[in-house]
């Protein structure tokens, strides 16, 4: 299971040049912002990668706001963070056993980041309402390779009240606001 203790979310590839093409990318954009938001409410490290940001350009405005004061992306060229050696380590430093997963696009960058995790090691929870791609048929094929290989699918309210554990956490009401606005 997931907790504070053990839990890092990373933000794989929300990018201006990009976004405008997922299906339902304002949606998913207001919830990954409410993941990020979440996980900065309850002290989760975060890691924010960008794919070839000179072309794709910088995280979108809502979530680029949300990691307001932690935004600190690194750039990739390959599409697994994990064969970005820099990005590799940053996970391995937290010394986070479960990784959190959002991003784009669920059938490229998240797929393969999540496929290279799972077989490091790691436990990998994908926020499934907090990942995306062009077409939808790409999201459903990505979603059943990445469960098939390993990945617990969850969603971002169940992930953030899981990591809650409790209705008396101090969080709770800052927390029930997120997801309930979305």
């Amino acid at each position: 299971m997931i907790n504070t203790a053990n839990t890092a979310l990373l933000v794989i590839d929300f990018q201006e040049r990009l976004m405008p093409h997922i299906h339902m990318h304002e949606a998913l954009e207001r919830r990954a912002a409410a993941m990020v938001d979440g996980c900065k409410l309850l002290d989760i490290p975060i890691i924010t990668m960008q794919q070839y940001t000179k072309g794709l350009g910088e995280t979108v405005a809502p979530i680029k706001k949300a990691l307001d004061g932690i935004f600190n992306p690194m750039d990739k060229v390959t599409f697994s963070g994990c064969k970005n050696e820099a990005i590799a380590e940053g996970i391995k430093n937290l010394g986070r056993s479960n990784l959190i997963v959002t991003g784009v696009e669920a059938h490229i960058c998240v797929q393969l980041t999540v496929l290279d995790l799972l077989e490091a090691g790691y436990n990998v929870y994908v926020a499934a309402d907090c990942i995306g791609s062009r077409h939808p048929v790409d999201y459903k094929y990505a979603e059943m390779r990445m469960s098939n290989a390993g990945a617990v699918f969850s969603t971002l309210e169940a992930i953030l009240f899981e990591l809650m554990v409790t209705a008396e956490h101090p969080k709770r009401k800052e927390i029930s606001k997120l997801v309930l606005g979305l």
